[in-house]
């Protein structure tokens, strides 16, 4: 019996990582659970999985909450990001962080710190801290476990030879659903277009990351502190269906490809089991069926989120963590009607220009936390201003 701690457990991974343990009572057991600000939802799920502590990060909905079920307030952590380390420390096999953007980096570092393994939806906690986070894993000899497809094959299909054998990595993205627009078709896309991803469903916000693509870009970085691997030896490949979820090629020429239904249940299965693979009742994939596979190059110009992202990895220090602020940003005001599509792109370039300053010498905490509150300022006051392009209104 696997005792499991599932951070933002009523997202769309939170969801299906008990979709799992509801199917398979007999090898888990929930013993921490937290919320954002659904609270109705993450009602239903103490009452059925019972946990032994649960956190509300929304602490307005929170106080709601324990004010509705004060029979629940014995098992409650606390609210608020402090809560959340609370709940990610209690004593499990693993603590599954389904937690969105900067949120996640915390609760990852106090799991890796009490020495339990993490598996890791929440991309983020990498691409701004991720020196701190390898460092507080190596230290107790936790385990960091992909839960993206992408990182999930390519820690499959690193199985197959020594990591000294590795010539390159090839993460594979679906293109999004603007893979086929020019750059004038880009000008117009909503809201609602954006939200609409052709194969995969997910939250809001990285679903529009992976219509930009920058949820690519951060996953190349992801993937550099994942398996210590030089930028320079990681790849991007548009495949549509979503079928080939990466592959890793080794010095011989040989290429290693992991294939599976686009189903998230799968990499947060083989996550909560690797390296074992215990049967599983998911739907198979059935090749015939699928017929053809596509590939084709990344356009870089049509989508500039990757590079933006890569280059901020590659200067390393801070300015992952003023990228990820600056998209989180742009991502909520493009939400929220009040940025274009394409502004995007040009509003976190604006930003990282302005940060401008060398990376510094030492990366710490109190580093991460001011660049990530300097780039949410300087985003918002462009915003407010006006259009990074000089056109309002937003």
């Amino acid at each position: 019996m696997k005792r499991v701690v599932v951070l933002g457990s009523t997202g769309s991974v939170g969801r299906q990582t008990l979709d799992i343990v509801r199917a398979h009572p007999e090898r888990f057991q929930v013993v921490g659970l937290s919320a954002g600000s659904n609270v109705d939802l993450l009602a239903q799920q103490i009452d059925e999985f019972e946990p032994q502590v649960f956190a509300i990060a929304d602490e307005a909905a929170g106080d709601e909450f324990l004010a509705r079920d004060r029979r629940l307030r014995s098992a409650c952590a606390g609210l608020g990001a402090t809560a959340l380390c609370d709940v990610a420390r209690v004593r499990a096999d693993i603590v599954v962080n389904a937690l969105l953007g900067y949120a996640g980096l915390e609760p990852t570092l106090a799991a890796l710190e009490a020495g339990t393994d993490v598996a890791l939806s929440n991309k983020e906690t990498l691409v701004v801290a991720g020196a701190l986070v390898r460092h507080a894993a190596d230290a107790t000899g936790a385990r960091i476990l992909p839960v993206d497809s992408e990182h999930s094959a390519i820690l499959q299909c690193l199985r197959a030879g020594e990591r000294r054998e590795v010539r390159r990595l090839i993460l594979t993205a679906s293109g999004g659903p603007f893979r086929t627009h020019s750059r004038e078709e880009m000008r117009r896309i909503t809201r609602q277009e954006a939200l609409r991803h052709p194969t995969w469903s997910m939250g809001a916000k990285i679903t529009v990351d992976s219509a930009t693509l920058m949820n690519k870009g951060l996953e190349v970085l992801e993937a550099h502190w994942l398996f210590d691997v030089e930028f320079d030896r990681i790849d991007i490949l548009v495949h549509p269906e979503s079928i080939v979820h990466s592959l890793v090629e080794f010095d011989d020429g040989s290429v290693i490809a992991q294939l599976g239904l686009p189903d998230m249940r799968l990499p947060i299965w083989y996550a909560l089991h690797a390296p074992a693979r215990p049967e599983a009742s998911f739907a198979t994939l059935d090749l015939a069926a699928v017929g053809r596979l596509h590939f084709e190059s990344l356009d870089h110009e049509r989508f500039p989120c990757v590079a933006l992202a890569i280059g901020a990895g590659r200067r390393g220090g801070v300015y992952p963590a003023i990228l990820n602020a600056a998209n989180e940003v742009a991502v909520a005001a493009f939400l929220d009607e009040r940025l274009r599509y394409l502004d995007i792109p040009d509003l976190i370039d604006t930003v990282l220009k302005e940060a401008g300053a060398p990376a510094p010498a030492r990366l710490d905490h109190g580093a991460i936390r001011d660049a990530d509150a300097w780039a949410r300022e300087v985003a918002t006051r462009h915003i407010l201003q006006g259009c990074p392009t000089g056109d309002p209104p937003c």
